[in-house]
C-alpha cells in the first residue's frame, strides 16, 4: 500500500509530504520544516514508523519549500533533486530568507536533476514527473497513476492556482500547464497542493474561477 503523510510548516503554512510504502521505504517531498519543533516532529514520525527516508524531491525552490533541506542533507544525507530551472532560487535562498526576515540554513545543492518524463520509483510505485512551469519556471508535479494521486506544489490549489507574479512566473504559462498536464489527468485524481486542503482534479475544473 502506498501512504501519504503531510506535515503543515513555517511561517507560509507550506505542506511537507512523506510518501511511503509497506517496505518502510520513505521519500520526502518539499521539506519547510524550519525550526527545532518542526523537526523534531518530522524525524520522530519518520523513526516511529521505522522508515527509510531515501530521497528528496522538491516540486519547485521558493523558500518555504526549501527551509528543511539542510536538515535533511545533515541527518538523513540526501540531496535535494529538482528540476535544473529552480537552481536560481536555491543559489539566492540566503537573500529570500532575509527579505522574509527567516534564519535559514542555506540548502545543499542538487547532484541530480528532475525533468518531464522522468519516473520516480518508490517500491512498486511510481511517480511520473510533469514539467509544469508558471508559478515558478522549473515546477514539477507528481503524479501516481495506480492511486489516482498528485502531488502538485504551488500549481494548483482548492479554488486558486499558484502565484505567477514572483521571479521567472507567468500567469499563460501556469494556466497552460494546468490546462494540458493535470486537467487531461481526470476528474477522480486528488491533488495535495503545496498550501491549503486537498481537493480533486474535478472538483477544480468545475468551481476554480481561474479555470472556469
Amino acid at each position: 500500500m502506498l501512504y501519504l503523510k503531510s506535515f503543515t510548516f513555517n511561517p507560509f503554512q507550506q505542506n511537507t509530504y512523506l510518501v511511503y510504502d509497506d517496505e518502510k521505504t520513505a521519500y520526502i517531498i518539499d521539506p519547510g520544516n524550519s525550526n527545532n519543533a518542526e523537526h523534531t516532529e518530522l524525524k520522530n514520525f519518520i523513526t516511529d514508523k521505522g522508515l527509510q527516508l531515501k530521497r528528496l524531491l522538491l516540486t519547485h525552490a521558493h523558500i518555504d519549500h526549501v527551509l528543511g533541506n539542510r536538515f535533511i542533507f545533515d541527518t538523513y544525507g540526501l540531496l535535494p533533486e529538482v528540476h535544473e530551472k529552480e537552481l536560481f532560487f536555491i543559489q539566492r535562498m540566503p537573500e529570500s530568507a532575509a527579505m522574509y526576515g527567516l534564519n535559514a540554513d542555506p540548502s545543499p545543492f542538487p547532484v541530480k536533476y528532475l525533468e518531464e518524463g522522468d519516473i520516480v520509483q518508490l517500491g512498486k510505485y511510481t511517480f511520473d514527473c510533469l514539467y509544469t512551469p508558471g508559478h515558478s519556471p522549473g515546477s514539477i508535479s507528481f503524479y501516481n497513476a495506480e492511486n489516482k494521486l498528485l502531488i502538485s506544489g504551488d500549481v494548483l490549489f482548492k479554488g486558486s492556482i499558484g502565484r505567477s507574479d514572483l521571479p521567472m512566473g507567468d500567469h499563460d504559462t501556469l494556466i497552460k500547464s494546468i490546462t494540458e498536464k493535470l486537467i487531461p489527468l481526470g476528474d477522480d485524481v486528488k491533488v495535495y497542493s503545496g498550501h491549503g486542503p486537498a481537493t480533486t482534479i474535478g472538483s477544480e475544473r468545475q468551481n476554480n474561477p481561474f479555470l472556469t
